[in-house]
């Protein structure tokens, strides 16, 4: 992060970097009871490497509760249903990470009703009223709807930091525009249809013209009169599937009221050794990252 006389608070969306480890590293890496725990050492080691880059003041990692269902398919029924429900061996590695953290006493959160991505946006929006700044750690460029002012958008491994400025040149709108652009050409991966005949070059040339999707509907007749090709069909297309863009932006607007832990329980607290000492022997060969963190958390 730059210089600044503001706290930062790191956000970080867990379940994309226990993705990829899952993905990454062989299911040969198993645990004293011969479980697959792959998923495990490799988040362990982006979580070590993390804090020993950062060593944060206040710091969250938000897990999904369901990596399939949230509140949100009670207003689609279809959301996320083009989603393969996880393995049960790595559901269980969602947990065991969420231990290992509880353990370590870093803070870590989840909801039953939202989504990693809202409690996030939770935080970002409570520690902006004390004047913390936000750092998002994730890939997800839904999450980047949220940078403001001094925030980061921040994809680690490819060490991609963008500001409010940054997210503009990258996607092409604002992040404020971010849940507008996804309205409009919809999220294939969350299943999330879009406006037809509306791709990502016309729907960033729209939000350039009007600043959101409001006011898009309230001009149809002017996006009929633009000089660019398809335009006649384009706005035929958006009043006729209106209903489906309204839907499609409720879905991608991430929550930031939700109620939950304070600031203070942002800070990284002690260690639980007893815990610890029985995640490590459940794990077998990972006692050698639990430690460098544990040497990490001592040397603050």
């Amino acid at each position: 992060m730059p210089a600044s006389s503001r706290g930062t608070v790191y956000l970080v969306d867990a379940s994309i970097y226990i993705f990829r480890a899952w993905f990454s590293l062989p299911d040969t890496l198993t645990s004293s009871e011969g479980k697959p725990v792959n998923a495990v050492y490799g988040f362990l080691r982006f979580v070590t490497e993390f804090l020993e880059h950062t060593s944060p003041s206040h710091i969250v990692f938000a897990f999904d509760s369901s990596l399939t269902t949230s509140f949100r398919n009670e207003i689609f029924p279809e959301y996320k249903t083009n989603r393969e429900s996880p393995p049960p061996e790595l559901k269980e590695q969602f947990e065991i990470c969420q231990a290992l953290l509880k353990a370590l006493g870093i803070p870590n959160l989840t909801h039953e009703k939202y989504e990693a991505d809202d409690l996030i946006a939770t935080v970002a929006c409570n520690m902006r009223k004390l004047d913390f700044r936000s750092a998002i750690i994730t890939s997800d460029k839904d999450l980047a709807q949220i940078v403001e002012g001094e925030d980061i958008w921040w994809n680690y491994p490819k060490d991609e930091r963008l500001n409010a400025d940054g997210v503009y040149e990258r996607f092409g709108v604002w992040p404020h525009q971010i849940r507008d652009y996804l309205a409009l050409v919809g999220d294939s991966v969350d299943n999330i249809p879009g406006v037809p005949g509306i791709g990502a070059k016309s729907a960033i040339r729209l939000l350039r013209l009007y600043p959101s999707l409001d006011v898009i509907y309230e001009n149809l007749t002017q996006v009929r009169q633009l000089a660019i090709r398809g335009a006649s069909k384009m706005a035929t297309n958006l009043k006729q599937h209106s209903e489906r863009a309204f839907t499609a932006r409720e879905l991608t607007t991430l929550v930031s009221d939700i109620p939950i832990a304070a600031a203070a329980e942002y800070r990284i607290e002690s260690a639980d050794k007893l815990e610890l000492d029985r995640l490590v022997k459940f794990l077998g060969r990972g006692d050698g990252y639990i430690d460098r963190i544990r040497q990490v958390l001592k040397n603050w």
